[in-house]
């Protein structure tokens, strides 16, 4: 037999050694035509024994240090993770700042073109080029900011 269909029963019977099989009519069946297998149950719940008898004493004092610790720092991590709300009300207030400026520019094109003496259809396109695209691209990035700013914090956490 493969050594995936081994692979397969060998997760069977890691298992059933935790009480979970599901097809443990196949397994019986299995062990009993296949040596490889048979000593991996025997190694498996020698392992098991062994352990078993393995134990220590802990401060009681320990599991409530570890909780506290735990718990002070998932809320550190939530209290330097902006809101959905915060986030969704700084997207609304960029678009609109965005439309009321170019709007706002766009009006003045035809000052800009009578100071400068230029056609007002060229300044329309240069603010256009120069102000409001490049206002539109920031306020799509806007909202991935946060997004991409804890990609690198898990990144440094990770090699922690």
């Amino acid at each position: 037999m493969g050594s995936d269909g081994h692979e397969r029963f060998q997760h069977m019977i890691d298992e059933s050694l935790a009480g979970t099989v599901q097809e443990e009519q196949s397994l019986r069946e299995h062990l009993q035509s296949c040596a490889p297998c048979q000593e991996y149950l025997a190694a498996s719940s020698r392992a098991i024994a062994g352990l078993g008898g393995f134990s220590f004493a802990v401060d009681p004092g320990l599991n409530a240090k570890v909780s506290a610790s735990l718990k002070l720092r998932a809320q550190q991590i939530r209290a330097t993770q902006p809101g959905r709300r915060q986030l969704v009300l700084s997207c609304i207030l960029a678009l609109m700042l965005t439309a009321v400026g170019s709007l706002f520019d766009l009006r003045l094109s035809g000052l800009i073109a009578t100071v400068f003496d230029l056609q007002r259809m060229q300044v329309q396109h240069g603010l256009i080029a120069l102000w409001i695209l490049p206002s539109l691209c920031l306020l799509l990035l806007f909202p991935i900011l946060p997004l991409l700013s804890a990609g690198g914090s898990n990144q440094k956490e990770r090699n922690l």
